[in-house]
């Protein structure tokens, strides 16, 4: 009997968000010979910029940060080894719509502004066509509150289960108990960052927590994937040379755990504790 290819699928809202939420997943997947798709919603236009060489990129002034940041995913799905990118409904047609309540909110290519049908439709089809037997995104309230991620989840959740080939739909999530002893373990070692307090970083409670991926093995491919977007974040470490965290362009100290943490929302939870297809 022909081996059945494991499909992976994940939806993120910008570019960077494939690997800071779930590199270490899709390095193991695609280092164990699953094929791993990546869909990008955004060209996320609205992001604030690092090096200072770059700053003319931003929306305010070029407004040409969205052709770079598309530069820096493709180099992170190399480093990764994402089988196969895709842009919702093509590149540049839907555009980051920044935080609640900022003017590129009422943008007309807004991602969060846009027809939730529409997108659906965009995601199905690829879905219909890819053919993944698992899906990965954000739960409810994105991760840490963003409109687009928001909206990822919910077109994500509107088309995967009616998916033919789905099996199982995962939301991505930070562990309560990673997140205080990597945050632990950067006070220890010390950051050139802000260390923030633990209830400043977003955490799920672990009750919660379905499936913990082992990703220690795969942290390498994870940290080219972070530096891959220049733009956006810093990865740092200490004195001895170990990575330990990141920081984005608010300077805050972000600690990258051995480990990924995801919620069941739809599918047969058998064999999943440790392993996105596990069981099936």
């Amino acid at each position: 009997m022909e081996a059945v290819i494991r499909k992976l699928l994940l939806v993120h809202a910008h570019p960077d968000d494939e690997s800071i939420t779930t590199g270490g997943a899709i390095a193991r997947y695609a280092a164990e010979g699953a094929e791993v798709f990546l869909v990008t919603c955004t060209l996320g236009e609205e992001g604030e910029i690092v090096p200072p060489r770059l700053a003319m990129l931003a929306s305010d002034a070029a407004d040409q940060l969205g052709g770079y940041r598309s530069g820096e995913l493709a180099a992170a799905c190399a480093a990764l080894g994402v089988t196969r990118h895709e842009y919702l409904g093509g590149i540049g047609r839907w555009r980051d719509s920044g935080m609640a309540g900022t003017p590129a909110a009422d943008h007309p290519r807004a991602f969060a502004g846009g027809s939730a049908e529409t997108q659906a439709a965009q995601l199905a089809e690829l879905l219909d066509e890819l053919r993944p037997q698992v899906v990965v995104t954000y739960d409810s309230f994105g991760g840490y509150g963003h409109p687009d991620h928001i909206r990822a989840h919910d077109i994500t959740m509107a088309a995967a289960p009616r998916a033919e080939s789905v099996r199982r739909v995962f939301h991505v999530v930070h562990s309560r108990a990673a997140v205080d002893a990597g945050l632990a373990e950067v006070r220890d070692h010390g950051s050139p960052f802000r260390i923030p307090a633990a209830e400043e970083l977003p955490g799920t409670p672990d009750e919660k927590v379905t499936t913990v991926l082992d990703i220690a093995a795969h942290l390498p491919a994870k940290y080219a994937g972070l530096r891959a977007h220049e733009t956006q974040l810093t990865v740092s470490g200490s004195t001895d040379g170990k990575v330990t965290h990141f920081a984005l362009t608010n300077d805050v100290a972000q600690p990258i755990p051995p480990a990924e943490y995801f919620v069941l929302a739809h599918g047969d939870a058998a064999g999943a504790e440790t392993d996105l297809f596990g069981g099936l």
